[in-house]
């Protein structure tokens, strides 16, 4: 009886101390925003893992550091160049991680509030389908060498 005991204990236990490291939520990380100018326009970039058993959807965002912010997709079209397509939301598959980033999907920063210089971080609010939202506090960065298109002030 002891010995069944002690199996059971240690199997919780152990259940337990694995259950701590699987992922049950969706979460943000490796997040930052690109340094811009007053009136201008940047990006913020991030991986979003879906550690649940449920599909989600990133809805959208809010920041005061942007008089709006928006979903977007970079694509190149078949004449060579960049366009940006606004997005009504990014699919989060179940057990997956979506990566935001330059040249890809992003959260556009349109009309900063203020400049975004090397250093200072901002707040951005994540809304998601069939979640609370998140809300993070994002460093920015020069995005020199951070890769993207390079594009005059769009530079998704």
């Amino acid at each position: 009886m002891k010995k069944i005991l002690f199996a059971l204990i240690l199997t919780s236990l152990l259940l337990t101390a694995c259950g701590a490291n699987m992922p049950n939520e969706v979460a943000a990380k490796d997040f930052w925003a690109r340094a811009g100018m007053k009136d201008g326009n940047s990006a913020a970039y991030m991986l979003i893992q879906n550690g649940t058993d449920a599909d989600d959807d990133l809805i959208g965002a809010v920041s005061d550091a942007a008089q709006a912010v928006e979903l977007h997709l970079s694509q190149m079209k078949a004449d060579g160049t960049m366009e940006m397509l606004q997005q009504q939301s990014i699919a989060l598959p179940a057990g997956k991680a979506v990566e935001l980033k330059p040249g890809s999907y992003h959260v556009m920063l349109i009309g900063l509030t203020r400049d975004l210089k090397a250093g200072d971080e901002i707040s951005l609010t994540l809304k998601f389908k069939n979640r609370e939202d998140i809300t993070l506090t994002i460093p920015v960065k020069d995005a020199a060498g951070m890769g993207g298109s390079g594009m005059d002030g769009h530079m998704p």
